[in-house]
């Protein structure tokens, strides 16, 4: 049969990738979506230097800034947590709350969320690439109507690639920093950014910023 003959030729394993990439965006959104991106639990005694990541640099932060209680839930709050209104938790190393995922982007689910954007976009290229390939162009009215469904998909994956992109390289270059993007846009008002000597004290170098965020 055909089907035979397209397998023999190997012409049905790039939609079978193709399906399985797709399945593999869809499994990572809900994973990363509903896991617990880093809440601070109420009965967790938090001691100044316990977060995680910040390793040698932290003598670097000038020593009277005391760990606080957050005014919210009343824990007591690690460097680099942040009280989240929507999901009503302390998050930690928070890096900003996402109204796709409906959770935050925390310690926890941060590297996952990367892989999520990076299978989402060869997924929206992929795709791109499928729609402009059936794309032939010609000016006349009987073609648009034959081909406006196939355009206006062509340019809604243009618009959501260049989106997710954007996302990626952004977050990719904040990772490389060691900084979150809460830190990033709020620098001047995070005490132990604003007092310190450092521009960015956590920052250790991209090779290590990167095998930390990752590893």
């Amino acid at each position: 049969s055909d089907l035979q003959k397209q397998e023999e030729r190997g012409e049905l394993l790039q939609p079978l990738i193709f399906i399985l990439l797709v399945l593999c965006s869809v499994l990572l959104y809900f994973k990363v979506s509903l896991m617990d991106p880093g809440f601070v639990k109420p009965e967790e005694e938090v001691k100044e230097g316990e977060d995680k990541g910040q390793g040698v640099v932290i003598p670097q932060i000038p020593g009277d800034i005391k760990l606080r209680r957050c005014g919210y839930c009343l824990v007591k709050q690690p460097m680099r947590a942040r009280h989240c209104q929507l999901c009503q938790h302390c998050v930690r190393r928070y890096d900003h709350h996402c109204p796709w995922l409906e959770n935050c982007v925390g310690e926890r689910n941060h590297p996952l969320f990367i892989v999520y954007l990076s299978v989402q976009l060869v997924v929206l290229l992929w795709g791109g690439h499928v729609a402009w390939s059936g794309l032939y162009f010609e000016q006349s009215w009987e073609w648009l109507q034959h081909n406006i469904f196939l355009l206006v998909c062509f340019l809604l994956i243009f618009i959501f690639t260049i989106v997710v992109l954007l996302l990626l390289v952004s977050h990719l270059y904040l990772i490389s920093c060691n900084t979150t993007t809460w830190e990033f846009m709020s620098h001047h008002r995070i005490s132990y950014l604003r007092h310190s000597e450092l521009e960015n004290p956590f920052d250790q170098g991209i090779i290590l910023n990167l095998w930390r965020f990752f590893c």
